[in-house]
């Protein structure tokens, strides 16, 4: 059986985009997405329980949606996990994010101001 890597996640920013530029002028989007999910805690109630995903993005889509993506922005996320390892301080260390294929603003209060098509972007805006 070949392997599968695919995630989607549904969530709000936990913070404004950040793009940057590798040495090479690639731009790179890192932004933090907050997956809720209800559970009945012990005396049956249920409460928030989150879970928060580090998300990236590359290219040229990665320039043309950076400036929408704020805190508080619903997304929808589809792309693959990653692992990433590093070493600090003797001490190895890693963590899994996701490697943004696509991008969709769904609701929340910065697409309800955007401006331009039905999804809230004017057509020259590469996702």
């Amino acid at each position: 059986m070949k392997n599968v890597n695919t995630a989607v996640i549904a969530g709000n920013l936990t913070r404004d985009a950040e793009l940057k530029y590798t040495k090479n002028s690639t731009a790179i989007c890192e932004f933090a997405v907050a997956c809720n999910d209800s559970r009945k805690n012990e005396s049956g109630e249920y409460e928030d329980s989150p879970s928060f995903f580090d998300v990236t993005l590359f290219g040229k889509r990665a320039e043309g949606i950076s400036k929408y993506l704020k805190k508080g922005q619903s997304v929808v996320v589809q792309g693959r996990l990653e692992q990433q390892r590093w070493e600090k301080d003797g001490q190895k260390r890693s963590k899994v994010v996701i490697i943004a294929n696509e991008i969709e603003l769904t609701g929340g209060k910065k697409s309800a101001e955007s401006k331009g098509s039905a999804d809230g972007f004017s057509d020259d805006v590469p996702f």
